[in-house]
């Protein structure tokens, strides 16, 4: 009964990826349908129209076997070994200065929304 329940959740995933699909390909928006698809699940999150008990088991299901959808990328570079050769030495540097740069601004980030979330629970027990 798990599984189904699982799949269901899945399928309900799927079917934000084939909206969001449907949607790049009609309107023309400029981002991938997958990523449009994701916005309409936060979207539909946020406004409460999708519960996330709903979906939340099939997500975890689909993120625990994640990093299998890397490997090919991985074993894809293997063909580009003529740029790494000749550049390899300017991109260790940029990937570290990026990745440095992506946690200190996501960071950043988290950290004033959480300021913002503790003001606004503070001014509202006030009240």
């Amino acid at each position: 009964m798990k599984i189904l329940i699982k799949l269901l959740q899945v399928a309900v995933l799927y079917g934000f990826y084939l909206v969001g699909n449907w949607l790049h390909d009609i309107l023309h928006i400029p981002l991938p349908g997958s990523i449009i698809g994701l916005l309409l699940v936060w979207g539909a999150l946020s406004m409460k129209v999708l519960n996330l008990k709903w979906i939340e088991s099939g997500a975890h299901s689909l993120l625990s076997v994640l990093p299998i959808f890397f490997i090919p990328a991985t074993v894809a570079v293997m063909n580009y070994g003529h740029f790494f050769s000749g550049k390899g030495s300017l991109l260790i540097p940029i990937t570290i200065v990026s990745t440095f740069l992506t946690m200190g601004v996501a960071s950043f980030v988290s950290q004033s929304v959480a300021k913002r979330i503790a003001k606004r629970k503070a001014g509202s027990e006030c009240s």
